[in-house]
């Protein structure tokens, strides 16, 4: 990934596999499961696990695994389009151990006609897990699509005891 405002990146174990975390001198830009679709690819920044949002990001996300973390404080700056970056804010709004449709985040953004343009920035959304598009299912509640796989979207809802269900 060629973004020249990300300064640093690590890399961390989770249950779920490695993710590499990537930030700016703002906060956050990303956080990917090494397999997932739309991952960034090699990233041309230095290796420091101790720059402060990458820091602060491995300590929530070890926390959120453990169960005592439900929501993360990390500040954020990935970039995106401004209607990326509108769901993302809405992703942010769905409660740890609830889901929420596509639809209803078109709806909350003010675009409820713009249902597959919000499944599209749905799944590029680099924040994965601190920006929770593991909460959105379909209209019927179903599981569909997630950029680290199905089987980490069960494992996610089932960590934070959702049930899958919209709502």
């Amino acid at each position: 990934m060629k973004n020249p405002r990300i300064e640093a990146q690590s890399r961390i174990a989770s249950p779920l596999g490695p993710i590499t975390l990537a930030a700016t001198a703002l906060g956050l830009a990303g956080a990917w499961f090494d397999d997932q679709a739309h991952g960034p690819g090699p990233i041309a920044a230095r290796i420091d696990p101790a720059h402060p949002h990458l820091a602060l990001a491995a300590r929530e996300l070890q926390a959120y695994f453990d169960g005592r973390l439900r929501r993360f404080d990390v500040a954020l700056d990935a970039e995106g389009t401004p209607f990326q970056r509108d769901v993302w804010r809405a992703l942010c709004g769905i409660a740890p151990g609830s889901t929420t449709t596509y639809g209803e985040i078109a709806r909350r953004i003010g675009r409820p006609a713009a249902v597959r343009a919000v499944g599209a920035a749905v799944g590029r959304n680099p924040l994965g897990i601190v920006v929770p598009c593991h909460r959105v299912v379909g209209s019927d509640g179903a599981l569909t699509g997630y950029a680290g796989g199905l089987e980490r979207k069960r494992a996610l809802l089932a960590l934070e005891g959702a049930d899958g269900e919209a709502g």
